[in-house]
């Protein structure tokens, strides 16, 4: 036999606890995010076509209109031989083809470029999306699947609460981080197009007119700088507001009872308010910024006009080049003002980003033989605990030394004062942790050396505090195991007397159970949880305080099948109540972590040690309740 415990590692859990803060930017996040676009990449080289062939739509809508209507109709003289990007000769063509005046088919023409423009825009926006979709709908299964395998240990010390967030906010965060990738994407590609017909057509006027540009990007970058906290207060008190009204809503009954509405309503009124301060200094940063932006658009025209009717006096310039250049001016600008604007959107969802990266590498698991092996198709259900110790933490030992046999058909009771270790028990055979080797056997059979999947298929559980899916009362007794046929259901039902209050619901066993089972009562959700177990028909059963939450009345209907069911099957029954324990083969007395006592009723009433105190005491509180009753 070998005493050796499973390596456990160190781990910071508290990295799951952090509140998402703005990060510095990492390409090489972005380039593992890539990942999941990768197989989507078709489309997203067709919103790269698309882009393109939108901001090639978008400039030469305004050439048709400078460089077309004004040199080449209205004032021709004025040409100076600037590049007219074939768009004077497309015009003659069209003005010939369907014999209608220039100015008729240069306004046909317009027309043709600006619902290009808006199409090829519209599939831009639309591939792209459906690409950042198709690849977080991945990432989301990925990490869902990830999530799901997770042993018992890393739930202990992780809020679901905080796991969640991964899957929902940060996922969503990250179609805001690739969407605004996006949006930027759709304002730049324009703007490298204008300028290069700028260039092409007055590089002198462009480089004046790009003097502007540095004086945009400082109060892109000061807004930046100055919105940066805002929105983080925002985030923040947003955060605490959700939390203070999930906290509250879910607890109304006990802020009710005990008249604390007004407390809490204070309490929320005060995050309100924070809330709301932030939420005013962010909309005075932003009006500061927008005129300031449109301030440089303004000035960019002037500067247009300025330099622009020069270079036209000049013989430098065209007219239709300078209106060009006006209309060219919120190109240059826009994608500046986009920066500004999706500059806090990159850098909180890297944040996000990178959170969501560390739940996928956290690689915690339980550890699965190289070499498995089958449990026996006639499993007889022998367990055998072989000096168990265990701690779920270094340094800690909630079992010490447990050594005790249980026969095949044997019904075994494990009593014990609370904290005894009853439940670690039952959660070390049903394989949740990693023991050490030759521990616990079944069949004899180190349950280390098995699947822990097929473990939970021959062990069935049955826990004081159980979870009711939405979905059917069929579904939630077979759980999706193809194997467990609906007549199998019912008889397992009947088995436990769950089939008469099922028949008289709605649609019986087609009726929709809510979240958590809210439209049953508690003991027809208990009862619905023992139905679910027996359909496994699983060789050992293990009841968990199952009937602690259980009226009288109601207990009093399943002992009868409880008997029938673990009839030559083995059963390990943590309870309370003095008739489940009775009728047990055996009782295990567990307290701080070792076995104290082990026999019978009548022999531990004989002993007169752990048990006979603990039977007193529940002799006495039985009679004390009846004679309250």
């Amino acid at each position: 036999m070998s005493d050796a415990r499973p390596e456990k590692k160190t781990r910071d859990y508290t990295i799951f606890d952090d509140e998402m803060e703005t990060r510095g930017f990492d390409f090489g996040l972005i380039v593992r995010l890539m990942r999941w676009m990768r197989p989507y990449r078709r489309q997203g080289l067709i919103a790269l076509v698309f882009v393109l062939l939108a901001a090639s739509a978008a400039v030469l809508a305004p050439v048709v209109v400078s460089r077309v209507v004004v040199d080449g109709i209205l004032l021709p003289t004025s040409d100076a031989g600037a590049p007219d990007f074939g768009q004077k000769a497309l015009n003659a063509f069209l003005s010939s083809l369907l014999d209608l005046h220039p100015i008729v088919a240069a306004c046909i023409l317009y027309g043709v470029w600006t619902v290009l423009w808006a199409a090829f825009g519209h599939g831009f926006r639309v591939m792209l999306a459906r690409t950042v979709l198709n690849g977080l709908r991945d990432l989301r299964r990925d990490l869902f699947a990830h999530l799901e395998t997770r042993p018992s240990s890393f739930y202990d010390r992780v809020a679901v609460g905080r796991v969640m967030t991964r899957l929902t906010n940060d996922i969503e965060t990250l179609f805001e981080l690739l969407a605004g990738f996006g949006v930027l994407l759709g304002e730049f590609v324009p703007f490298f197009v204008a300028v290069s017909i700028m260039l092409a057509l007055n590089p002198t006027l462009t480089f004046e007119l790009m003097l502007l540009l540095p004086l945009a990007a400082l109060a892109t970058w000061a807004f930046r700088i100055v919105s940066r906290q805002v929105y983080r207060g925002i985030r923040s008190t947003m955060s605490r507001l959700n939390e203070n009204l999930q906290e509250n809503l879910s607890g109304i009954e006990v802020v009710q009872l005990y008249g604390r509405e007004e407390i809490n309503f204070q309490r929320y009124t005060g995050i309100n308010e924070e809330n709301r301060e932030q939420e005013n200094l962010a909309v005075r940063i932003e009006s500061y910024y927008g005129p300031a932006m449109d301030s440089m658009a303004f000035l960019a025209m002037a500067a247009i006009i300025w330099f622009g009717g020069q270079h036209v006096f000049e013989g430098a310039a065209t007219l239709g080049s300078v209106i060009l250049f006006a209309q060219f001016a919120d190109m240059m600008f826009r994608p500046i003002v986009a920066m500004g604007e999706q500059w806090n959107v990159v850098f909180r969802a890297m944040a996000s980003c990178e959170r969501i990266f560390q739940a996928l590498d956290w690689d915690e698991a339980l550890k699965e033989p190289e070499e498995p092996k089958p449990l026996p198709k006639d499993l007889k259900g022998q367990v055998t605990f072989n000096h168990l110790t265990f701690g779920y933490t270094p340094g800690t030992t909630i079992l010490k030394d447990v050594s005790f046999d249980i026969k095949p058909g044997e019904r075994i009771a494990i009593v014990g004062p609370t904290g005894s270790g009853k439940t670690s028990l039952i959660r070390l055979l049903c394989r949740f942790y990693d023991v050490p080797a030759n521990s616990i056997l079944i069949d004899g059979i180190d349950i280390m050396d098995v699947m822990p999947s097929e473990i939970r298929q021959r062990v069935g559980v049955v826990l004081q505090d159980f979870h009711i899916f939405s979905g059917t009362v069929y579904d939630n007794i077979a759980l999706g195991n193809p194997a467990i046929t609906r007549e199998m259901a019912r008889e397992a039902a009947r088995l436990v007397h769950a089939d008469p209050f099922i028949r008289t619901l709605p649609q019986g066993y087609d009726t929709m159970l809510t979240e958590r089972g809210r439209n049953l009562s508690h003991g027809q959700r208990q009862l619905l949880a023992f139905a679910r177990v027996l359909a496994m028909n699983p060789e050992v059963l293990v009841l968990d305080e199952a009937t602690a939450s259980i009226d009288t009345e109601t207990e009093l209907v399943i002992q009868d099948a409880l008997s029938k069911v673990t009839q030559g099957r083995t059963s390990i029954i943590i309870a309370h109540r003095l008739q489940t324990i009775r009728e047990a083969d055996r009782i295990v007395v567990l307290a701080g972590g070792e076995v104290r006592e082990i026999g019978s009723h009548d022999e531990l009433i004989a002993i007169g040690g752990l048990y006979k105190t603990l039977y007193e005491l529940q002799v006495q509180d039985v009679a004390g309740t009846s004679k309250n009753i």
